[in-house]
């Protein structure tokens, strides 16, 4: 029950930031590293994979597709990090420190813990809930 709970609610968080990066892009291409190309389409392309993520996970008929779902969003959070980092260090350089430590740091520290949330949720992993047999 617990499972299926934390499972739509994080696809309705997904659904929600997908929606955001369509809809009001700026603040998603203010913290995007200058090495990436076509920031524009990045940002959209990204909506679109966290809609799509959010509709698998909620899937209760196919289990296939929502490990799918969960494996893509675990994916999606590792390859956004690096604009939670860049967004940590342009904070960090503004005079006012922006969002500040209290912000960044346990947004650093939840980015490992929302993958293993995205994989456990979607039945890919059961760790560290695995029954032990003796």
């Amino acid at each position: 029950m617990i499972r299926t709970l934390l499972r739509l609610l994080l696809a309705f968080l997904y659904l929600i930031a997908g929606v955001l990066h369509i809809v009001a892009p700026s603040p998603f291409l203010s913290i995007m590293p200058g090495e990436v190309p076509y920031p524009d389409a990045i940002v959209f392309l990204t909506g679109v994979a966290e809609i799509l993520g959010a509709i698998a996970l909620t899937q209760g008929w196919s289990l296939r597709l929502r490990r799918a779902g969960a494996i893509g969003l675990a994916l999606y959070a590792v390859c956004v990090f690096p604009a939670n980092i860049n967004h940590f260090a342009l904070d960090m350089a503004r005079p006012d420190n922006g969002l500040g430590f209290a912000y960044h740091i346990p947004r650093m520290i939840a980015q490992p813990i929302i993958v293993w949330w995205a994989l456990w949720v979607g039945g890919v992993t059961d760790w560290p809930f695995r029954r032990r047999h003796v």
